[in-house]
């Protein structure tokens, strides 16, 4: 029997369960065992959050400390990471089935996200723009908007919720993080990591819970911003909830990123690519590429190699370092995979490799990397993000053929174009619709570069310089430097 581990929530600097008592489970998806109980928050716990936070926004050193003390707030929280990464790994795979050695390794980098953004704390800069002689000075300033709502999803989630967290408090906001009830050890562990880095009470705060718990948290009058990653179809309802507080809002949704490969570009890396692309994290990523579009001089050597390939994957405990492949998240989320590549197999969808569970796990949500190919993108697995290992393979003749099916998606996140044409490659990259775009590579990323998409992909953006500037809003101030008292309004000159 499993030993089921205890999380609460931290709140105003201290640890606490729901007021209610509530809880809720969480299922280690490699075993199928309950392994964890966490506190399920209801409104009145999160509104002592969001009040938190607004008093920490408004009182206490917070407000009091310069752009540079914050910013040495933020190396702090970058230095504390770094003992703490095992454990914050093991938590966070124990609880979703993602490959340890990603989630420590996500750990550790995420320190450098704390000091990219603690440095960019006091950079954040307004402007005086020209005034004739005599008329007023003319200052704009950017301050912070207040309490902000970040809502994180359960897939790489310390990750995303730095790209939150950090630039959020760089500009001078406080934060009320509400981890994926599907899973919110990772996101509840790293408040232990607020702790020991001094944070100020109510800066960061972390509630746990089910739909009732976000929406309480995004419709709150005292939240600015709400920040959300996550699926479409929660989007759809945090975007009226917010009516309620008219607060600004960011979505980093999910995609149907294309890959395309051309008849020149190099097979190997294109197969390494692809690989990367959709079967990297199980498939369970925003920028996973799951439709393929091969040119057709290529197509049945690079589909070959390609299911050669995806067929030797190791699957199996997401804690052996020899693993290549872990289980799904949620059993819910692979029955429905399981359910959509069977419907599309049966209305016509040519299967070439994988499609189900592997037949040496008899425990756990895993299932096969998947290839399947399509003479068409009508088939519904072929327009609908899955969040698994499953590629849907289409072929096209020219170039004007491949940005045609590119586009042709209600998604807009990432994308890729293999070709050893450099300006074809570039060419395409351009007419593709997304948030980011890799030539002859897939899945690398930095910091310094926004991500984010548009269409059914969400709006605004993550990560570079410009997050802070979105974690502000504009003054303008005039100032009389004349010396000249304010005319009479009532006397035209």
């Amino acid at each position: 029997m499993t030993e089921i581990r205890t999380f609460g929530m931290f709140i105003d600097g201290a640890w606490c369960e729901a007021s209610n008592g509530a809880t809720f489970h969480s299922v280690n998806p490699a075993t199928e065992e309950i392994w964890a109980e966490f506190s399920d928050a209801p409104a009145e716990d999160v509104d002592r959050a969001v009040q938190a936070a607004d008093r920490a926004f408004r009182e206490g050193p917070w407000p009091k400390m310069s752009a540079a003390e914050r910013g040495k707030v933020l190396r702090r929280i970058g230095a504390a990471i770094e003992p703490a990464a095992e454990e914050l790994g093991l938590v966070e795979t124990t609880d979703s089935g993602k490959l340890l050695r990603e989630t420590v390794w996500q750990a550790r980098n995420l320190k450098e996200v704390y000091e990219y953004y603690g440095g960019l704390a006091d950079k954040v800069q307004g402007d005086i723009p020209p005034s004739p002689q005599g008329a007023p000075l003319q200052l704009v300033v950017r301050e912070p908007l207040g309490v902000v709502a970040a809502v994180v999803p359960w897939n790489s989630q310390l990750h995303l919720a730095g790209f939150k967290i950090a630039p959020a408090l760089a500009a001078g906001n406080t934060v009320v993080v509400k981890a994926s009830e599907d899973a919110s050890a990772a996101i509840v562990e790293f408040a232990k990591v607020i702790e020991a880095a001094g944070v100020p009470p109510g800066v960061v705060n972390v509630v746990t819970g089910g739909a009732a718990c976000g929406q309480a948290l995004v419709s709150h009058p005292l939240v600015r911003r709400v920040s959300f990653t996550g699926g479409v179809d929660t989007a759809r309802k945090i975007i009226p909830a917010t009516a309620n507080n008219i607060a600004a809002m960011s979505l980093e949704l999910g995609g149907k990123s294309p890959v395309i490969v051309f008849d020149d570009a190099d097979l190997e890396n294109a197969v390494n690519g692809i690989l990367s692309a959709i079967f990297a994290a199980t498939g369970q990523s925003c920028a996973a590429g799951s439709r393929l579009l091969v040119q057709d001089g290529i197509y049945d050597e690079l589909l070959a190699r390609l299911v050669d390939r995806a067929n030797s994957i190791r699957i199996g405990d997401p804690t052996d370092p020899e693993t290549q492949m872990g289980p799904l998240a949620t059993k819910a989320q692979r029955d429905r995979i399981e359910r959509l590549v069977a419907e599309a197999v049966s209305s016509g969808g040519r299967l070439l490799s994988g499609g189900g569970r592997p037949a040496n796990r008899d425990r756990g949500y895993y299932f096969e990397p998947t290839i399947v190919a399509f003479e068409n993108q009508e088939a519904e697995l072929v327009r609908r993000e899955l969040f698994g290992p499953v590629l849907s393979v289409l072929r096209f003749s020219s170039e004007e053929e491949a940005m045609d099916l590119a586009r042709d998606t209600d998604f807009a996140f990432a994308g890729g174009v293999f070709s050893r044409d450099f300006a074809k490659a570039y060419r395409v990259s351009r007419a593709v619709p997304a948030g980011r775009i890799w030539m002859n590579t897939y899945r690398q990323t930095s910091l310094m570069v926004p991500f984010g998409g548009s269409k059914n992909s969400g709006y605004g953006r993550e990560g570079g310089i410009d997050a802070v500037r979105d974690y502000t809003q504009t003054k303008g101030i005039f100032i009389n430097v004349s010396g000249v008292p304010t005319p009479d309004p009532f006397v035209m000159r």
